[in-house]
């Protein structure tokens, strides 16, 4: 099998009071884990495209075969999407970031106020699951909503902070309160994982 599913970065429940201990076992080892393998499945018939990075494959998907496209946008989109979430988030996150981040934060949104208010507003906004998106592109920072699984990667960009607003991220603790997830979420925020 080419991709693999790495372990959290955390106990399950290490998020907790703002993500629940339960959300994070299923979303997790059910839903990342049914990427991983869908992924998997659809590479299945070309060895070719397994050894690449799954970076590679989200960058070049033009290249991949037309009948596993979209199996493969979804599926290698879903597995990139949730490594990153996992990896910028943590217990005791939350805050602020500083140094060159904080800097290009407030070169681009005016404020980390302002950032935080059009990161907010992208994941409370997007219409349907999806991910709201700290990216850079063309040497700028840049904020947006993708449904699905698509990501920045796909058009040229870099990602640097997600977060998820697929319903299985936050449902069980927050139902439809979709705000109250994304406001909580930010206390969670491992700006050391956050690298321009």
């Amino acid at each position: 099998m080419a991709h693999t599913l790495g372990p959290l970065p955390y106990p399950f429940d290490a998020l907790e009071p703002f993500l629940d201990a339960r959300t994070l076992e299923i979303h997790h080892d059910k839903h990342h884990a049914a990427y991983v393998a869908n992924l998997n499945k659809a590479l299945e018939p070309h060895p070719d495209l397994q050894k690449r990075p799954l970076g590679a494959l989200l960058e070049g998907l033009d290249s991949v075969p037309e009948e596993i496209r979209t199996a493969v946008r979804n599926n290698a989109g879903g597995h990139f999407a949730h490594n990153l979430y996992w990896r910028t988030m943590k217990r005791g996150g939350g805050g602020e970031p500083c140094g060159p981040l904080a800097q290009a934060i407030s070169a681009a949104f005016g404020s980390f106020e302002g950032f935080k208010a059009k990161l907010t507003q992208a994941a409370v906004g997007q219409f349907g699951s999806g991910w709201a998106w700290l990216y850079v592109e063309g040497g700028r920072l840049a904020v947006r909503g993708t449904p699905g699984h698509d990501c920045p990667e796909m058009t040229g960009g870099r990602s640097l902070l997600v977060v998820d607003v697929w319903e299985h991220a936050y449902y069980l603790k927050y139902q439809n309160r979709r705000a109250d997830y994304v406001e909580a979420w930010w206390n969670l925020v491992n700006w050391d994982a956050v690298t321009l």
